[in-house]
C-alpha cells in the first residue's frame, strides 16, 4: 500500500466522519449542494414562552459557529481527495516541492511545506 493511499482512506474516513458530524448541526444548502448552512428552527412550532424561543436562537447561533468550522476542514479534505485524484497531493502549493512526510502524517489536507506554512 502506498503512502498516498493511506492518506487517501485517512482522509476518506474524515471526511465521512465530518459529514456526520455536519449533518447533526446542518444540511446542505439545497440552492448550493457544495454549501452547508445550519438546520433552521421552526419558530412557529414553539410556544410563546420567550425563554424557549430565546433558547432555540441561542441553539441556532452555537450551532451556525460550529457549522462553520466543520464546513471548513471538510472542504480542506474534500480539496485533499481532490489532489490525490489529480496527482498534485503531497506538494506545496508555493514552493511545489513534497510536503513534509511528518506535516502530511499530522494533516493529510495540508497544504504547504513548513517553510511557507504562513503563506
Amino acid at each position: 500500500m502506498t503512502e498516498t493511499t493511506e492518506y487517501k482512506k485517512a482522509l476518506e474516513k474524515e471526511l465521512s466522519l465530518l459529514e456526520s458530524e455536519l449533518k447533526t448541526v446542518g444540511r446542505k444548502n439545497p440552492d448550493n449542494p457544495k454549501d452547508w448552512q445550519p438546520t433552521p428552527t421552526d419558530l412557529n412550532t414553539l410556544q410563546s414562552d420567550e425563554n424557549e424561543v430565546a433558547d432555540s436562537i441561542e441553539t441556532f447561533e452555537e450551532n451556525t459557529a460550529i457549522l462553520k468550522d466543520l464546513e471548513i476542514r471538510y472542504n480542506e479534505v474534500k480539496s485533499a481527495l481532490q489532489r490525490i485524484a489529480q496527482g498534485t497531493f503531497g506538494k506545496c502549493s508555493v514552493c511545489k516541492l513534497p510536503i513534509e512526510a511528518k506535516k502530511l502524517e499530522a494533516n493529510p489536507a495540508a497544504t504547504t511545506c513548513i517553510k511557507h506554512v504562513n503563506s
